[in-house]
């Protein structure tokens, strides 16, 4: 089956598009990476998505608007690369769509909300769309993310006898481990560019969307009194599995904390990206990792990675996802395809263990296309290792 995943991150710079072909045979699943790609959202679509998130105040007027562009904005892109990497062979699409809220007490998600219509991607494409992916794992109990940790399970695969770890550094950081003695973990760490851009950002007037190749951060000195501020917050310290947001990191966070500082804005960015590099390291650590494949957008900042490099002790090999068969870029879309292909056949796409719902649930909601409906025969069992293989 030809799959496109779609999903705009909590930096939600882009839209990241991946395709796949799947084959499930037993328990192998053997999945071809078409291609990836990314579009920039149309006009002012961005500016009105950062308007409307947390702490600001928005309407449902507001919402009811960004949902219809946000879907519009996916199927053009779904379209194109049904055009150009499937050559309109596609079968399935599987949105995420774009977090706008997602409600946690207490250390439990209660709702999550995410934007972009299906019926538009449906609609602009001809194909059926999986979407609201994340909510019915909250419905068993779990936090409903990282969902990406269905993959990465199968990508890490058997860590004969040492610990492995997927790291994922979007606007939050997300780390994925398999572990020789227990089960596979996965929860979010805390802030990867989140406070990073929210500082560039802010330091700009907009003009600077994040810290390029961290030349800020490399600029800059930590401050130790704020970082160790910073290293204070109360998410730190829960018990995974755990997720978090910009509900909770973002630049009112970042002032209050920093109010009582006078910290020059390099200063203050070289401070916010030792503050990723601290937490993951920590996290590294308690994990006991040896070895972390890296992605997202934070890998591609030369600084985080530099200082992140010499934070881990000498015997955790950092490499790129790259190396497991996976873009960098490429990984949180191709999570996607995978878990609308997972629904299709009838299986459970979460792991329980990872996102800590009682049991693994079948995701999302299904919007038909333009013609019947047809589902595959539902598979009899869930794959257990991940092939990849490569076009032609």
């Amino acid at each position: 089956m030809r799959v496109i995943g779609l999903i705009s991150g909590t930096s939600f710079d882009a839209i990241e598009a991946a395709a796949a072909d799947f084959h499930l045979d037993g328990e192998e699943l053997r999945c071809t990476l078409l291609g990836a790609t990314s579009r920039p959202f149309p006009g002012n679509v961005r500016e009105r998505i950062a308007a409307a998130l947390p702490p600001a105040v928005t309407t449902l007027a507001e919402t009811c608007k960004l949902d219809t562009h946000i879907g519009q904005a996916f199927g053009e892109l779904a379209a194109a690369v049904d055009a150009s990497l499937c050559h309109g062979s596609a079968e399935l699409i599987c949105s995420h769509g774009q977090t706008v809220y997602h409600w946690v007490e207490d250390g439990r998600a209660l709702g999550t909300l995410q934007l972009g219509q299906a019926a538009w991607i449906a609609e602009r494409t001809g194909l059926p769309v999986v979407s609201d992916t994340r909510v019915r794992d909250l419905t068993v109990g779990g936090q409903g993310a990282p969902l990406v940790s269905v993959l990465d399970v199968l990508l890490l695969g058997d860590p004969n006898g040492a610990a492995r770890a997927a790291l994922n550094l979007g606007g939050i950081a997300n780390m994925t481990a398999v572990l020789p003695d227990g089960p596979p973990v996965a929860y979010d760490i805390g802030p990867a560019n989140a406070l990073i851009d929210a500082a560039v950002r802010h330091f700009s007037g907009g003009v600077e969307q994040f810290d390029r190749d961290g030349r800020r951060a490399s600029r800059g000195r930590v401050h130790q009194a704020l970082l160790d501020r910073l290293l204070d917050e109360p998410y730190y310290r829960q018990a995974p599995p755990k997720t978090t947001g910009k509900e909770l990191f973002n630049l009112r966070y970042l002032q209050e904390r920093a109010g009582s500082f006078n910290v020059a804005p390099d200063d203050l960015v070289a401070t916010v990206t030792a503050l990723t590099v601290e937490t993951v390291a920590q996290q590294v650590g308690r994990l006991a990792v040896e070895e972390v494949f890296v992605s997202g957008g934070g890998s591609r900042n030369g600084t985080l990675m530099g200082w992140l490099r010499d934070r881990l002790p000498g015997r955790v090999v950092l490499r790129s996802s790259a190396d497991l068969g996976v873009p960098e870029s490429a990984k949180e879309a191709l999570a996607f395809a995978l878990i609308g292909f997972l629904t299709t056949m009838g299986l459970p796409a979460t792991v329980p263990s990872c996102t800590g719902g009682s049991r693994a649930v079948i995701l999302g909601s299904l919007t038909p296309g333009r013609g019947p409906l047809r589902l595959p025969r539902p598979a009899a069992t869930a794959p257990r290792r991940l092939v990849l293989g490569t076009p032609g």
